[in-house]
């Protein structure tokens, strides 16, 4: 069998993964709410996700306020990918 990620292992961080696989750039609020996460918890999964280089992280002002968009990586493409076969791979031995 193949070894789950433990860094995409995490409800929240795989949610986050998981929307980013399907959009272009998503911003902080957006993931927030798609999420229902707490913005702390985010920012913190967000850092893990960034330092892993499975996400890019943009932070920017949009007038006085700050913005934060983020999107998914080559290697983060790629690491989906490989969760979802090794998931596949222990429904498998069903």
């Amino acid at each position: 069998m193949k070894e789950l990620d433990p860094l995409l292992h995490s409800q929240l961080r795989l949610a986050v993964m998981s929307i980013l696989l399907s959009v272009e750039e998503a911003d902080f609020v957006f993931l927030r709410e798609k999420t229902g996460a707490t913005g702390g918890n985010l920012s913190v999964q967000l850092d893990k996700l960034c330092t892993a280089g499975y996400i890019g992280i943009e932070k920017s002002f949009l007038g006085k306020k700050p913005h934060t968009a983020c999107h998914i990586t080559e290697l983060g493409r790629q690491a989906m990918a490989n969760y979802v076969d090794a998931l596949r791979s222990y429904l498998s031995e069903l």
